[in-house]
């Protein structure tokens, strides 16, 4: 591909998506924690499924370090039953509470004051933290300045022809790091229910996608610049993933980013990765 290129296109990508689409709203969640929660229970099963399960954790008051720690792993397994693979998910939030405690005595704060290539690496060994969660957690829960990478990217950036099926996570993070890294954050806008963009003079109508979370606790966080923007930016293409850009086809004709495809490109894609 052609870095430079490509970074052009991505700065590019925010710019019309945030003008078409306003703020996403991410991370919809009370407190850090509950982000932590949702960063291990949302991996391999819908959001629908998380917020089920995380509506039993807070009606038992357990929502916190203390309540995963006090809570037997039984009944750990059968609160968030609703998001799948719930034996292994609750073993793991067990194993990152122990991690909380052993390393920072228990605080959420002392955590989150390392540096994110530090931390990164400590959750990345833990078990059941892969990059898309370790990322996470760092720029939803500790607004570390640290894009997130999930299915949604590698899919739109691979019928654009930015990446192949082969790129690894590491490198299309680096990608946008690089690519959004000085791009000046965007004022937040109300979209009308329909919003009229030109596409290289090509007008069309960008339907309003379904709605954004409503603001919350951490999605208003204190972040830095950069760290508003990867937030922003990865809600704004998981708009497109679930709006435009499906795993069946590709509704190219009324996304606003169709005047990024590549030229040639096929107005629908029947094939695409996996969804998550």
């Amino acid at each position: 591909m052609n870095s430079t290129h490509s970074e052009e296109n991505l700065r590019e990508y925010y710019q019309t998506l945030h003008r078409a689409f306003g703020p996403q709203h991410w991370w919809p969640a009370r407190t850090r924690f509950e982000v932590i929660i949702g960063a291990y229970l949302t991996q391999n099963t819908s959001w629908t499924n998380v917020e089920t399960a995380l509506r039993r954790l807070r009606s038992a008051r357990v929502l916190t370090l203390a309540g995963i720690r006090n809570t037997s792993l039984a009944e750990l397994e059968s609160l968030i039953r609703s998001s799948g693979y719930f034996h292994q998910k609750a073993a793991r939030l067990k194993t990152f509470v122990a991690f909380v405690d052993d390393h920072y005595c228990g605080s959420l704060t002392r955590m989150f004051s390392q540096s994110t290539e530090k931390l990164r690496q400590e959750l990345l060994g833990l078990n059941g933290v892969g990059p898309e969660t370790a990322d996470s957690i760092l720029l939803y829960a500790g607004q570390h300045p640290v894009f997130v990478v999930d299915t949604y990217t590698r899919r739109i950036l691979e019928r654009h022809e930015i990446v192949s099926a082969k790129t690894p996570y590491e490198e299309i993070r680096i990608l946008f790091e690089r690519s959004l890294n000085g791009t000046t954050p965007q004022s937040p806008v109300v979209s009308p229910p329909e919003l009229s963009l030109n596409a290289d003079s090509t007008n069309f109508e960008a339907k309003k996608p379904t709605k954004p979370h409503l603001p919350s606790a951490m999605s208003l966080a204190k972040r830095s610049s950069l760290a508003q923007i990867y937030n922003d930016m990865h809600g704004l293409i998981v708009s497109v993933g679930k709006n435009y850009c499906l795993k069946s086809r590709a509704i190219c004709e009324e996304c606003p980013l169709r005047r990024f495809l590549p030229r040639g490109a096929p107005p629908n894609i029947q094939t695409a990765p996996t969804e998550r």
